[in-house]
């Protein structure tokens, strides 16, 4: 399928990097969300997003002005999906949002156009189960932010159609991603390894092991990751660290992947990471400092 038209439901971090991403190669993207300041913010967020990029060399204003006027942002979402060839789902990771939106995207989109859930850990058989045509809804996990990052997770359903995968698998490698196929089993690839390392280091740091810093520092250092796991977990979001953890919990029946209660007391205090201002590390806007949270200071 030779794709022109992309809508990207839901305008937060990974939805905006979405639309930068397909806007930036030349498509036509319609960015939906529930409100128009929700969408203005987003604007502005792939704006500066694309200043950044041209003091990096990476872009020109006349890439940015192409891409920013490729956008067309909406909030009723029959209107947003009118003609697209490709929608895909960047919203909150809350599996009866996701279900309840496929059902709608169900009956308001074309029988052939392709549904895809940039969720990172829903099952995508699930998600298909509520639509009229299973085997053409997939997943395309892509990994924040967006415009950098270089890997697309493909998830592959049980009813996904080989057709419909080798068509997103092509897409990536159009957008200079690399595409990963996998197979729909919970977490997928990525987060099943990723989350039980992050909740392993929150364990450390809720039995007395080591602080947050000393954690991070070991894990920099001693495993060259870029990042440690615990600001890691506050750059994803605690809240989805421990949606992701839930879901591994109850797929696989295993306590390993149980979450520290620790991350549980700290999504329910409402100290979510970047997100909020705080999570294991306190954040000051326009501060690239980083200071540990006084919590754990």
């Amino acid at each position: 399928m030779d794709m022109e038209n992309i809508t990207v439901i839901g305008s937060g971090t990974m939805g905006n990097g979405i639309a930068h991403l397909f806007a930036q190669y030349g498509y036509q993207v319609a960015l939906a969300d529930i409100n128009q300041q929700a969408l203005d913010k987003a604007i502005q967020t792939i704006t500066a997003n694309f200043d950044r990029q041209i003091k990096k060399g990476t872009a020109d204003e006349t890439t940015k002005q192409k891409a920013l006027g490729n956008i067309t942002t909406f909030t009723d979402l029959q209107q947003a999906v009118k003609g697209a060839q490709l929608v895909i789902e960047a919203a909150t990771e809350n599996s009866e949002i996701k279900l309840d939106l496929f059902k709608q995207l169900s009956e308001l989109c074309a029988d052939d156009t392709i549904l895809a859930s940039n969720t990172s850990s829903i099952s995508i058989t699930k998600i298909a189960s509520v639509t009229k045509n299973p085997g053409n809804v997939i997943g395309m996990h892509f990994m924040n932010p967006v415009p950098v990052m270089k890997l697309v997770e493909v998830i592959r359903g049980y009813t996904t159609t080989d057709a419909v995968t080798a068509t997103i698998m092509q897409l990536a490698e159009k957008l200079d991603k690399v595409p990963v196929e996998v197979n729909d089993y919970p977490g997928f690839v990525a987060n099943r390894i990723l989350m039980p390392m992050i909740n392993e280091a929150i364990y450390t740091l809720y039995e007395g092991v080591a602080g947050v810093y000393e954690i991070d520092t070991v894990m920099k250092l001693g495993m060259a990751h870029p990042m440690g796991p615990l600001q890691l977990a506050d750059f994803i979001g605690l809240d989805v660290c421990l949606a992701i953890l839930n879901v591994l919990h109850a797929g696989f029946g295993n306590p390993k992947y149980a979450p520290c209660p620790l991350l549980v007391n700290m999504v329910t205090a409402g100290h979510k990471g970047i997100k909020t201002g705080e999570g294991f590390y306190k954040y000051t806007a326009g501060s690239k400092e980083l200071i540990v949270a006084p919590k754990f200071a």
